[in-house]
């Protein structure tokens, strides 16, 4: 077992290719998963925002149907 982990004296080059090699793979893994959070994160704040400016926007509306001066002065 020793002579496997020794490697035939290339041990340093081959466990530390084999780390990298892991640790790569583990990147290529993990790094899309929180890049799609995020631009979910950043789809629902977006959607949260739009939401509230439209009620925002409908309630400046007065009963009669006419904008009221607060909407004319956002819009």
């Amino acid at each position: 077992m020793a002579e496997f982990l020794g490697m035939g004296g290339y041990a340093g080059y081959v466990w530390s290719a084999y780390s990298v090699f892991f640790v790569v793979l583990l990147a290529d893994a993990l790094i899309p998963l929180w890049q799609r959070r995020s631009a979910l994160r950043e789809l629902a704040a977006r959607l949260r925002r739009e939401a509230a400016r439209g009620a925002s926007a409908s309630a400046a509306v007065s009963a009669s149907g006419q904008p009221s001066a607060a909407a004319g002065a956002t819009e």
